[in-house]
């Protein structure tokens, strides 16, 4: 039934209560009786019509228990009863499908940010399409305040992007040519002409919707836990109704301990709260998939890290340059040269430090040569110039006299790998290159800590020093160097064997294997990723570790949420059929507290939809002097 239709039939059989009061007080007993009647018809007929509809599926549903309850006190002429208590249900479902739908808000304002149509740029003509026929490949034009309808790159142009419908952040981001955008997204300022990469429903906007959706049908074990134990309580109530009529010979506190027993209240205590958390953590750029997640999420006790891409950025940077007889832009100039036509990671970082410091690159490497897993040697201006590690130099016959060799290993113990740089078969200088720790890496640990977590670890292929280093700047308990894919698997397999809940937080491609064995699995900066986003249980649209902490306290509040409705549900129920049983409830008004408490539940999961948890500090940053231990 649809809710327009649920909120007609409320407002009908209100209407035809209030008209019955008011005939009442003129002492028109038919008229009142009759209005009563046709009350009790209008909304108990789609209480009746699911009650056989599930009697027909060999379920009691808890509409068989009111319309027993409502049959009974019609024959017995108590009218009013029936009236209220049929009013009452359906004003009840009526505001339990209105939440469901405020809940899913979230979603709902997703949906609305979904563009319906793109100006494309053909042949040098602009005209606005239906965002159904564009096509890979089409180039789309955005100007200030325009919506992007598809994942592309930019080939033009520059704008200030706000991404927040896919990564929860509010503040724009500013791109340009070669960066990529998502549908769904709002162009600020600026023009941007854009290169369609994915179009309709392979776009990130479309699958982040399709998941959100999918995540709050999902349902966690508490839910259909409840969905068991109501299909078993519904006979269960009736049999001790029976009981009840056979003891006490009172049809109307039969009746009444009928009614008031429905569970209603509990069977919607987990859905409503879990439809709301999903629905937060969606709206800020946290994905948690379904309400089996959301629960292993909050009972989570390690939290497990990958370091490159996930504790630190991921992207290789200069740190410093150390020169030898030649001047620091000399030597970086040089080196960027020969790195130009390198596509090994540390050669591009040499290229974008040369480009930062706006050092014109005017010679084209010469006899250029790569030596795998070493570095490279080029002739650049008739220079010869040999960039590379140790083992490269050795092979070209070049020393490393004692001081660079000290400088360089001292850099080595600052967690950065050391280039060396020769010309003309003489070390003109050192370039130290560090993948650099993510700026909210260490409050990220800290308040996970402070959320109860017990034991943070970095598992990592990079040798032990470098690794070391890292973990003592970002504050997590061990550290694990040197270590394979399938080390990372083993290792988290030992955490679980010994009652440890553990979460994996990998980049959700390289680290698939750890990510999988873990109770739960978060991709990190998972924007584009469709592997990650169809694998990982939880996916973090924006590359930020702090909405790792955001879930967890989410999750944590999203299942105490659960629990408090739950408490609330089965104590009203246990309070009113005790106060039936002595006397003192009777049907219209037990049947009222009964819809308060649904209302409440309701109310109560609500919050959700705008909980922000609050984060306190926990622990100071561990410093080069204090141990760090492998486990």
């Amino acid at each position: 039934m649809s809710n327009m239709k649920r909120r007609r039939i409320v407002v009908i059989s209100g209407v035809l209560l209030i008209i019955a009061l008011i005939l009442h007080a003129l002492n028109a007993p038919f008229w009142k009786n009759t209005i009563l009647m046709t009350a009790t018809i209008v909304a108990g007929y789609s209480i009746a019509i699911h009650a056989v509809q599930s009697l027909r599926m060999k379920v009691f549903s808890i509409e068989l228990l009111v319309t027993i309850a409502v049959v009974g006190a019609f024959m017995i002429g108590e009218y009013v009863e029936s009236a209220a208590v049929t009013f009452l249900f359906v004003f009840g479902a009526y505001l339990e499908a209105r939440t469901l739908e405020k809940t899913r808000s979230s979603l709902k304002t997703l949906m609305d940010m979904a563009p319906e149509e793109a100006t494309v740029l053909e042949k040098g003509q602009r005209k606005t399409v239906p965002v159904e026929k564009l096509a890979e490949g089409d180039v789309i034009v955005a100007q200030s305040g325009g919506k992007l309808a598809i994942d592309g790159t930019i080939i033009s142009g520059q704008g200030s992007i706000n991404e927040s419908a896919i990564t929860g952040e509010s503040l724009p981001v500013n791109k340009s040519v070669g960066d990529h955008v998502y549908s769904g997204t709002f162009l600020d300022t600026g023009y941007v002409e854009v290169k369609a990469d994915k179009v309709g429903d392979d776009t990130t906007f479309a699958k982040l919707i399709e998941l959100v959706e999918e995540a709050q049908e999902t349902k966690a074990k508490t839910q259909k836990f409840l969905e068991r134990f109501a299909r078993l309580y519904t006979p269960g109530i009736l049999v001790l109704s029976i009981i009840v009529f056979l003891i006490t010979r009172n049809i109307d506190m039969t009746l009444t301990f009928l009614v008031i027993a429905c569970p209603g209240a509990l069977v919607i205590s987990a859905p409503v709260s879990l439809v709301a958390g999903i629905g937060n953590g969606a709206k800020q750029g946290a994905l948690l998939k379904g309400g089996e997640v959301m629960e292993n999420l909050a009972k989570i006790d390690v939290f497990v890290f990958d370091k490159t891409g996930t504790l630190t950025k991921g992207q290789p940077e200069v740190t410093s340059i150390k020169t030898f007889g030649m001047e620091i832009e000399d030597v970086l100039k040089l080196a960027a040269e020969a790195e130009i036509m390198s596509e090994h990671h540390l050669g591009r970082a040499i290229v974008q430090e040369a480009e930062k410091r706006r050092i014109k690159l005017t010679h084209a490497p010469v006899d250029f040569a790569v030596e795998k897993g070493k570095g490279l040697h080029a002739a650049i201006n008739d220079q010869h110039v040999v960039i590379g590690n140790r083992q490269l130099m050795a092979q070209h016959h070049i020393t490393v006299d004692e001081r660079v060799e000290k400088y360089a290993q001292e850099e080595e113990q600052k967690g950065s790998t050391a280039i060396f740089v020769s010309v003309h078969h003489h070390i003109a200088g050192v370039i130290s290159i560090a993948d650099q720790i993510r700026d909210e890496a260490f409050e990220t640990i800290e308040q996970l800590k402070a959320a109860g977590i017990k034991k943070t670890v970095m598992l990592t292929g990079d040798h032990t020093h470098t690794a070391e280093q890292v973990a003592r700047q970002v504050g997590v308990d061990c550290v694990m160097a040197n270590m394979l894919p399938e080390d990372k698997v083993a290792h988290i397999k030992q955490l679980r064997a010994t009652g440890h809940r553990v979460a994996m937080v990998g980049d959700g491609i390289n680290d698939a294997p750890a990510i999988a064995f873990s109770d739960v699995g978060i991709a990190m900066g998972a924007v584009g990723t469709d592997v990650a986003m169809e694998t990982a249980d939880v996916v973090l649209m924006a590359d930020q570790l702090k909405k790792i902490p955001y879930a967890y306290r989410l999750a944590q509040a999203t299942v105490r949420n659960m629990k408090q409705n739950m408490f609330l549900s089965v104590g009203t129920v246990g309070l009113l059929l005790v106060g039936v049983l002595l006397g003192h409830v009777f049907l219209a008004s037990g049947m009222l507290i009964h819809e308060l408490s649904v209302l409440i539940v309701i109310l109560n999961a609500i919050r959700l939809v705008r909980y922000q948890p609050k984060i306190t500090p926990f622990s100071k940053q561990l410093n080069d002097n204090e141990p760090l231990y492998a486990a």
